[in-house]
């Protein structure tokens, strides 16, 4: 396994306890980093745990926390003060018309995935540039680059979080402080489970022809593994990658059709 360079630093992890989150939280594990698992959910957030510290023989540490909400940002802050690197991941929002948003569902998804990450920035990246080294992470979608007319929620709140990172990154990166962005694509997740389950309620199709279709329209010709992104991210998060900052990574089975 290659020495990423960060054995004996810490992370916090939001949304740690389930998909490209966990995935994370083990990779970061596995290269020595001393991880702390954030969500919601006690029970799930206990289990995972539990399990990535039997498969990394490593304590991972877990705190109760929203990063949608001041207390949750709080708490999380509170259970894994000043983290050398910082992986922000939020739920996107379900798809739908936008005719049928209210100004209450935006505000939700900006806190989710705009505002609420942007507060962990500005609460961790400065302890970061005193000890000249950093790493945030943030775990965005492909949806900022390909948009998809019913995730519009999350193409606009996104969108903001990856606006911002782009002005903030030139500044850090001279301290060793890095903010890069990872713009998944079709994963196998629960989260991509939900999103189809909706489009079926929505459209009267099938839970699995929506699926099928869509592992089929990917060139790959299959969804992403949250394995994939968890290796990413740590990589992303390594000594080696200081030179890397303001970028959109894009990890969708080459379905971006464009070259740049």
């Amino acid at each position: 396994m290659m020495d990423l360079g960060i054995a004996g630093r810490t992370a916090l992890v939001f949304g740690g306890s389930k998909g490209m989150g966990r995935a994370c939280a083990l990779h970061l594990a596995r290269a020595g980093v001393q991880v702390c698992i954030a969500a919601r959910t006690e029970a799930t957030l206990a289990q995972a745990a539990a399990e990535l510290g039997a498969a990394t023989s490593a304590p991972v540490r877990w705190v109760v926390a929203d990063i949608t909400t001041p207390a949750g940002r709080d708490a999380a802050l509170a259970a894994c003060p000043d983290p050398d690197i910082l992986v922000n991941n939020a739920d996107g929002r379900p798809p739908g018309d936008f005719r049928d948003w209210s100004p209450a569902d935006w505000h939700a998804a900006l806190d989710a995935m705009m505002v609420g990450p942007i507060e962990m920035i500005r609460r961790t990246v400065d302890p970061m540039i005193a000890r000249r080294f950093g790493r945030i992470v943030n775990i965005v979608a492909r949806s900022v680059k390909s948009p998809q007319a019913e995730l519009g929620l999350s193409n606009g709140a996104r969108s903001g979080l990856v606006g911002f990172v782009s002005g903030l990154s030139r500044q850090t990166v001279r301290h060793n402080v890095t903010i890069n962005n990872l713009l998944p694509g079709a994963f196998a997740t629960d989260a991509q489970r939900h999103h189809v389950r909706a489009m079926a309620e929505q459209s009267g199709q099938s839970f699995e022809a929506i699926w099928q279709e869509r592992e089929a329209a990917t060139p790959a010709a299959r969804f992403g593994e949250p394995d994939e992104i968890g290796a990413l991210c740590a990589f992303v998060a390594s000594q080696y990658a200081g030179y890397m900052t303001g970028q959109s990574l894009l990890v969708d089975g080459g379905s971006y059709p464009g070259a740049f």
